[in-house]
């Protein structure tokens, strides 16, 4: 007896669920949460809209990143380094390292914080254990464990979307919000808009859907890069279902986050949030117990996602640039440099929690920082994309050329405007 037509297309919708899911809710980890939560707080509702114009822009950039990985057969340094000289891709692997180093620390912290909150335990206990856990099972396991696990640990994000729904909205002022844009107004707003844009559109997701396209292709037995070159039209119709359906989640959950705080902190006047506690401990007794831990679960299950994909992306930009053997099917011995890098950024964020970094701020600069350098690095993505060669005669679409094009002129302006304003 044959399945049912719709059950099929039902099966084969979740079947063509991948790297984009994983990417997407990678998006929405503690730096991002964090953001969203300070958007919220400071600025009430009006920045919901961000939520709704940044799908379609981070879903073209996502995409384009996706296609470079699944036409040329590398990753995203390794075909930048086919158009620009190898010291700007060392500057920019530096760079991302940085960023990713200072990022997962904060994300640790977060994450530790969030398990102090509901066992009471200190936080620094937490710290070590989340990121000596974390290191040692992105050592251990292999690319298609890791893929299963972080596909499942995406569903701890409707934590946030619950936590909105508790709040009692007014559906029709944030319907308003939602689609009537409201111009930032000062330098606080700016930098907002900027931190947005840059935990949204960010350069390790970059060099992570692209490097997780390669992933995909070795685990179907194509270890040759000659075996990876090209895609059919079937494998990149999939991957726009992919990376449309994880892009729409990420920026649905940043939705209902800004909406969550704008509700209950704003609201109630508490507009400065010093620390991921806080703002869990001010939802108690604004939005009740089960909002409270529900805010807490989520930030220790996305941090769970993001971490492992920091750390990675950039091993992946450094491998690619000095063309170390990589790749998290690889084991200890045969990639040793690889996962160094993994290593080592995960450990240095650990240490950064005894240094006494507010890990909130350092999360929202963070994200700040990223909207700045983000649209350079778009720029040589735009280029690639657009490069026949380079691309194996499947380049990007004029219509996603002029998209990231929009969206990399868009980021330059917001983060112009931050200095000027």
């Amino acid at each position: 007896m044959s399945m049912p037509p719709k059950r099929n297309i039902i099966r084969r919708f979740f079947a063509s669920l991948g790297p984009g899911v994983i990417t997407g809710a990678a998006d929405d980890d503690p730096s991002g949460i964090a953001t969203y939560s300070i958007a919220g707080a400071q600025l009430g509702t009006a920045m919901l809209w961000t939520a709704f114009i940044t799908w379609p822009l981070m879903g073209c950039v996502q995409f384009m990143c996706a296609r470079i990985g699944m036409v040329t057969g590398v990753g995203l340094a390794g075909a930048l380094r086919k158009k620009f000289p190898i010291s700007l891709l060392i500057l920019a692997s530096l760079a991302l390292l940085v960023a990713n180093t200072v990022n997962i620390g904060s994300d640790l912290s977060g994450m530790a914080d969030a398990a102090e909150m509901l066992t009471g335990i200190n936080s620094h206990f937490y710290v070590m254990v989340f990121g000596v856990g974390i290191a040692a099972a992105t050592v251990m396991f292999r690319y298609y464990q890791i893929a299963n696990i972080l596909k499942w640990l995406a569903l701890v994000l409707f934590a946030y979307v619950i936590t909105a729904f508790l709040t009692g909205p007014d559906w029709r002022s944030v319907a308003y919000a939602t689609f009537v844009p409201s111009w930032p107004k000062g330098h606080e707003a700016w930098a907002t808009l900027v931190a947005i844009l840059g935990t949204t559109i960010s350069p390790y997701l970059f060099f992570w859907q692209a490097s997780q396209e390669v992933e995909e292709e070795k685990a179907m037995g194509r270890r040759m890069i000659r075996q990876r070159e090209g895609a059919t039209g079937k494998e990149i119709i999939t991957r726009k279902l992919d990376v449309g359906t994880g892009t729409f989640f990420s920026n649905l959950v940043m939705y209902f986050i800004i909406l969550a705080t704008a509700l209950t902190l704003h609201k109630h006047g508490i507009i400065k949030i010093e620390s991921s506690k806080q703002a869990a401990e001010a939802l108690l007794p604004l939005a009740g117990k089960f909002a409270y831990l529900l805010y807490a679960v989520g930030l220790i299950g996305v941090g769970f996602l993001a971490v492992p994909t920091l750390a990675g992306s950039a091993a992946y930009a450094f491998a690619e640039t000095f063309h170390w053997k990589q790749g998290l099917d690889q084991k200890l011995k045969h990639a040793r440099a690889f996962y160094a890098v993994v290593i080592l950024s995960t450990l240095v964020g650990v240490s950064l929690d005894f240094a006494g970094v507010n890990p909130l701020k350092a999360l929202f600069w963070t994200a700040v920082i990223n909207g700045v350098l983000a649209p350079f690095l778009l720029v040589g993505i735009w280029l690639v994309a657009a490069d026949a060669v380079i691309m194996k005669k499947q380049p990007s679409s004029k219509l996603s050329l002029a998209v990231v094009g929009f969206t990399t002129l868009c980021m330059f302006g917001a983060a112009v405007a931050l200095f000027v304003f």
